[in-house]
């Protein structure tokens, strides 16, 4: 029987999505299409492997798992490879086979669809979490929010749509989950720098990322003045400034810019934050 409050968990893997984003990671931008076309190398894919247990795992912290699905087309020998550890983990499998005419399987509407029934035939469900950085996904984490369910985004650095970041309560990188290995890019080759005028044309993908660091200090900077004017008050609680940046960024992730703690992050960022650690009460203002 279920305890009174608890919560429960319902996990949704789009797995072609998952394990083509961390291929073209690891191997290169879009290099999974490409090597696709003559035969995908076992070593690449080997180095790509993605550690289902790890998201399983990390779905499992908030909560029960009522039921967990993978929608993948189950006889590629891509996916085939992993069908033995995803029902070890009581992974349902759900079968799609692609369209003829676009190559795609279809397993965001069949996702979605199938999303939106389990909330409306499992009223206690309290989280979803969506294993997917595609921005397809934008509209089910909105409704499954305005359902009144906490949601949960997982995506692939680099190939995650910022605007599904925004749509969840929460966001986080795959590479930062407890147990997945740190990813070293090979180095890439310099670019030869193209005229402003061209560049300006070129896809939105190309354009240059924000510097991560930065990004987060800016947030940083926003949140404690947010508090400021809310609470009126010149110190605040660790907790409440990270949860505020969660909130106004749900894909933050003081792990994910490499440090073991809010603490520590907030330490290396001492230019423009004072701490009080006087206490075990963490206390954090402006400078």
């Amino acid at each position: 029987m279920t305890e009174p409050g608890a919560t429960r968990v319902a996990v949704y893997l789009d797995f072609d999505n998952i394990v083509i984003s961390r291929y073209d990671q690891v191997n290169g931008r879009n290099s999974f299409q490409k090597d696709k076309a003559g035969g995908l190398d076992p070593e690449k894919l080997t180095r790509a492997t993605v550690d289902v247990g790890a998201i399983i795992d990390f779905a499992s912290s908030f909560g029960t798992l009522v039921l967990t699905r993978a929608y993948a087309d189950w006889s590629t020998d891509v996916n085939a490879d992993y069908r033995g550890q995803l029902v070890a983990r009581a992974v349902d499998l759900v079968q799609l086979f692609p369209a003829a005419a676009y190559g795609k399987n279809g397993a965001d509407i069949r996702l979605a669809v199938d999303a939106v029934e389990d909330m409306f035939r499992l009223p206690d469900l309290t989280h979803v979490v969506i294993v997917a950085g595609d921005s397809d996904y934008i509209a089910l984490a909105q409704r499954c929010k305005r359902l009144g369910r906490y949601v949960v985004g997982i995506g692939v650095a680099g190939a995650s749509s910022r605007a599904l970041a925004s749509a969840c309560d929460e966001f986080v990188i795959y590479d930062s989950l407890p147990g997945v290995p740190e990813f070293e890019p090979d180095p890439v080759p310099a670019k030869k720098a193209e005229p402003k005028a061209r560049r300006a044309k070129g896809d939105q993908d190309d354009a240059e990322a924000p510097d991560p660091q930065a990004a987060a200090t800016a947030l940083l900077q926003r949140a404690l003045q947010i508090g400021l004017e809310k609470d009126d008050a010149d110190w605040l609680h660790n907790s409440q400034v990270k949860a505020q940046m969660k909130r106004m960024d749900p894909s933050f992730s003081e792990k994910a810019l490499g440090f073991k703690s809010f603490s520590d992050f907030l330490r290396s960022r001492t230019d423009v934050v004072e701490l009080d650690e006087s206490s075990t009460t963490r206390m954090v203002r402006l400078k």
